[in-house]
């Protein structure tokens, strides 16, 4: 079964003047969002939720579809549970991300840490363990959505004259890219943002709280160690090792610092 959420109604706005009698229809488009889960009576709810919010929401029940839907409807946020019948959450998130940089909030039943980290692995933004509460979620939906989405258009952003440069890294901060040597390193919005924030400041020590306030915003809730698992994988990507530590530094007991490259 498949839910879409309907359009929202277009804004009538009347005319001034002369016009004053005319009205015209101007369309806003609204946000579009997908969420995935197997428990239709969950999925409605927090489809229900986002529409509040003003998204348009698509609800599918299994994970074939969700990809399908996600590639066909582009949307900016997907809510993604992990036990889904056909693929899993974790199968559903390693191929959106081959054509999407939708945001994703994992959605799981086991709080283990181990689907953690493998969801985070694949491109989550977040996630939430079951049960939760509606207005939590959107409220991390909300304050994913703060930060500015790539878009198809930003690809013709010029690059900036100096980009930020550690060693043999370079962080180009306004066409978001980052290139290690003369390979260009695939990194999540997340990762990217986090990675960034760190270049920005190369002599600041940022403390979890102070990253995550930077990055997902002063007013998101949940666990702070979010910050340790997408900078673990940027590490992973960036061919970097807790011993070597050359291009992102931990600080014992304070967060996390920008290393020189070398």
């Amino acid at each position: 079964m498949k839910t879409r959420g309907a359009r929202p109604p277009p804004v009538l706005t009347g005319g001034t003047g002369s016009d004053t009698g005319r009205m015209e229809n101007v369309v806003r488009p609204a946000r579009r969002a997908l969420v995935v889960d197997d428990e239709q009576p969950l999925a409605r709810l927090v489809a229900g939720y986002l529409e509040r919010e003003g998204f348009e929401v698509d609800v599918e029940l299994d994970g074939v579809s969700a990809v399908r839907t996600a590639r066909e409807r582009d949307p900016e946020v997907v809510v993604l549970d992990l036990g889904l019948p056909g693929l899993d959450g974790i199968e559903v998130c390693r191929q959106v991300r081959t054509f999407s940089d939708a945001y994703v909030v994992m959605l799981t039943a086991r709080a283990d840490e181990v689907d953690t980290l493998i969801g985070l692995s694949v491109g989550a933004d977040d996630y939430m363990t079951k049960p939760f509460r509606p207005r939590e979620l959107v409220a991390r939906v909300s304050a994913l959505m703060r930060r500015p989405r790539r878009t198809r258009d930003d690809a013709a952003v010029p690059a900036q004259a100096e980009a930020l440069v550690f060693g043999p890294l370079r962080v180009d901060p306004v066409g978001r890219e980052v290139w290690l040597g003369d390979q260009e390193v695939s990194l999540t919005r997340t990762e990217f943002d986090l990675l960034a924030t760190l270049a920005g400041a190369p002599h600041r020590v940022f403390s979890r709280r102070a990253l995550i306030n930077a990055v997902w915003g002063d007013d998101w809730v949940g666990d702070d160690h979010l910050v340790d698992v997408h900078l673990l994988h940027v590490r992973r990507k960036l061919g970097d090792s807790p011993a070597e530590q050359r291009f992102v530094r931990t600080v014992r007991g304070v967060g996390y610092r920008m290393g020189t490259g070398g």
